[in-house]
């Protein structure tokens, strides 16, 4: 069985319907929705579906709100896997069936991300090496014609898409995670507002167990992009990653090299 945390933010009711239709699925136990803005809308559309728990929650950021849903799961032993996704996602139900079988039939498996499209079917790159300072800076800054060698390495541009993969960092988007993983490494940091979280996740889970691209299943991301929107977002987007070059080191970061390596 199948636990999911959806976390929302003045998300709207049209976009948080077509994600909970893509949960039809009966491997499905809990649908946890994380209110971090207390909207009484988002309220009274969880009420009227039985399958979902209603979490309202202060604003301490987007692993932090998941986090209140992978507490309480993890003091369930029912079900053996968590879905950390966002609420611009959506697939068909069949989708968690099929991930939910693979993982039966790989332990070593921890985290799994599958394919991932735009609504325009074009691949979006979701599996990434673990970020330098300068991959981000370069990613933010400059104009994507320069440095696209670089860019494209950082985005594994150059691997199989055909093929399953062992990556250190997968977007938060979508976590099809084990519940012992996490029981193993932890929850996300809430030293992180936004952003850093699922890499710094996602390369702890790395340690221990595959964190697997697998292209067995496609789903599609209506991805916004927030901070290359908004100069608020873009300031929150720079002020974790700080925090994360902080944790992990800036130019020295062996484990980095060490996973980047192999790729």
């Amino acid at each position: 069985m199948v636990s999911v945390s959806i976390v929302t933010y003045r998300t709207p009711l049209s976009e948080l319907d077509t994600c909970v239709r893509s949960l039809a699925s009966p491997e499905v136990s809990r649908i946890y929705i994380v209110d971090n803005g207390r909207d009484t809308r988002v309220r009274d559309w969880a009420s009227a579906h039985p399958q979902i728990i209603y979490i309202p929650a202060d604003n301490r950021g987007y692993g932090a709100g998941h986090n209140l849903a992978l507490r309480r799961e993890l003091d369930i032993t029912e079900g053996s896997y968590h879905l950390v996704m966002n609420s611009d996602i959506e697939f068909a139900p069949d989708v968690i069936t099929r991930i939910e079988g693979y993982m039966e039939s790989h332990p070593e498996v921890g985290t799994l991300q599958p394919r991932m499209t735009g609504i325009d079917g074009d691949r979006q790159y979701t599996c990434r090496m673990l970020p330098t300072p300068a991959d981000v800076f370069i990613r933010r800054f400059f104009p994507s014609r320069l440095f696209a060698r670089r860019r494209d390495r950082y985005l594994l541009k150059h691997l199989d898409p055909s093929r399953s993969w062992n990556i250190p960092y997968h977007q938060g988007s979508f976590m099809f995670m084990r519940k012992d993983a996490l029981r193993d490494v932890g929850l996300f940091d809430e030293r992180f507002f936004m952003y850093p979280e699922d890499i710094d996740l996602t390369r702890r889970l790395h340690r221990r167990y595959l964190t697997l691209y697998w292209p067995g299943a496609t789903i599609v991301h209506r991805h916004r992009a927030a901070s290359y929107h908004s100069p608020r977002m873009l300031w929150i987007h720079i002020v974790n990653m700080i925090r994360y070059f902080n944790k992990w080191g800036w130019i020295f970061d062996p484990e980095r090299r060490r996973f980047n390596s192999r790729f």
